[in-house]
């Protein structure tokens, strides 16, 4: 590529280029035929989603694959896009290395992978280099699993394992109890990266499930799923740590401070009691943990504190810590607080966003949050635009996950015009629809795995 590069560059210096005379270069340069494939990708919107599936063959195994557009929300794509698509395949005698490769250039095509037995995986995409998703059927997915805890396979394969099973789960592809089952092999997982994957989809789980009567099943699935890797790293740092661990321990622990946890609050409130009263000062990388889980576990005296630090603190970057963490209190009452706490002169206008925001993520300040937003639009369209106002709208409303919220939201913006956020208010509502699909397919199987 950088004698395609070079020759691009030498043969066109101070002329204007078409994207053509890029593909030319690169194609004179490797003998491959880059023009081709790269049409397929420039000229297409979207990108491809790689369904595989395989069958026994002597000295080895075929693989079956096809390609569509992949779709968000599940349905047909419109197009009958066909795209020429590099995949590769690795497998476990080898499972850093490339065994097989083919460029995917009709709907559906064989592959076959030779030295793999029954018993052995195949994992497409080795490294995740490879711009689209893959689609494996239940006994693919089966066999990685020993992969995943003896981490065998490679981080970024690990990854792209789960980040790629969750888009097939929203997008209805998936069962999401099929999600669930692959991330319990995940209770060993040592990497920063993989973990922070995993974090983003419990929360989006969370927040799916937060109305429902299954909520507390959920959050013990959580706690068993951290519990190693939260036993591991504890509240204190060792020697010899790296900065991802200090990086993983915080999100572990700002995960374990929404969970009920008595483990966790009882750690969380003698480190909070502490710094109060100025006997030992917390590390910056605990205080978020342990405000949120003090918070959630406790009550008007606990909130009094926070705010008696946040008012004590001249940081912005520690008000912006406390303020950020109110949200997580469980008591309606006090969420009504904060919400008035949040429009007073203490909070600056650009950070008033964040800390309401923080209560509509707590399953209980969803609605309240919503309705303080609509009942206090004058006030808000005057202090904030932009994207922020566009952030705002979008973590108001796109949890919601019934019909009537639906119908609420779409009704408000179209009664209360917003030039600048149409956008997000129609990605928003497709969310929204998402979401109630998502719980119509597969509540009741979660609800049955969960307990």
């Amino acid at each position: 590529s950088r004698k395609g590069m070079h020759l691009y560059l030498t043969k066109h210096q101070y002329k204007n280029t078409f994207t053509e005379d890029l593909w030319e270069a690169l194609e004179e340069a490797s003998k491959k035929p880059v023009a081709e494939v790269m049409s397929t990708w420039t000229k297409q919107k979207g990108f491809p989603a790689v369904t595989v599936d395989s069958r026994p063959s002597p000295g080895g195994v075929t693989l079956t694959l096809s390609q569509s557009k992949f779709t968000s929300d599940g349905l047909p794509p419109s197009e009958n896009y066909i795209w020429m698509a590099p995949v590769s395949i690795s497998t476990s005698k080898n499972p850093g290395k490339e065994v097989a490769s083919i460029v995917l250039k009709e709907p559906k095509t064989e592959l076959f992978v030779p030295d793999v037995s029954e018993s052995d995986w195949i994992k497409v995409n080795p490294g995740t280099i490879g711009f689209y998703r893959t689609r494996y059927p239940p006994e693919m997915l089966e066999r990685l699993l020993p992969a995943i805890r003896d981490q065998t396979l490679p981080p970024l394969d690990r990854l792209g394992l789960i980040n790629d099973l969750f888009a097939m789960v929203k997008a209805g592809h998936t069962g999401t109890v099929e999600a669930l089952k692959l991330l319990k092999a995940f209770e060993g997982e040592t990497n920063y990266n993989v973990w922070s994957s995993i974090n983003g989809i419990l929360a989006r789980l969370s927040q799916l499930l937060g109305g429902t009567e299954y909520r507390q099943s959920y959050e013990k699935y959580q706690k068993e799923l951290l519990s190693n890797v939260y036993n591991r790293l504890g509240w204190k740092s060792k020697s010899g740590e790296t900065h991802l661990d200090t990086l993983l321990r915080s999100l572990i622990l700002c995960r374990m401070a929404l969970l009920n946890d008595p483990k966790t609050i009882e750690e969380a409130r003698t480190r909070l009691d502490k710094h109060a009263e100025g006997k030992e000062v917390l590390p910056a990388d605990l205080r978020t943990a342990c405000y949120k889980a003090v918070l959630h576990a406790g009550g008007q005296q606990e909130f009094d504190t926070l705010l008696k630090l946040y008012r004590a603190t001249d940081l912005h970057e520690e008000k912006d810590r406390i303020s950020r963490s109110l949200g997580s209190v469980n008591d309606v009452e006090l969420l009504k607080k904060v919400l008035e706490f949040a429009m007073s002169d203490e909070v600056r206008t650009q950070d008033k966003v964040f800390v309401i925001i923080a209560v509509s993520l707590n399953a209980k300040g969803r609605d309240l949050a919503w309705e303080f937003f609509k009942t206090n639009w004058t006030k808000i369209k005057e202090l904030i635009s932009g994207s922020l106002l566009t952030s705002f709208v979008k973590y108001l409303t796109e949890n919601f996950s019934t019909e009537e919220k639906l119908r609420d939201v779409e009704r408000f913006f179209q009664e209360h015009s917003t030039p600048g956020t149409e956008r997000t208010v129609q990605q928003s509502v497709e969310t929204i629809q998402l979401n109630i699909k998502w719980l119509e397919r597969d509540g009741e199987s979660i609800r049955k795995y969960l307990s």
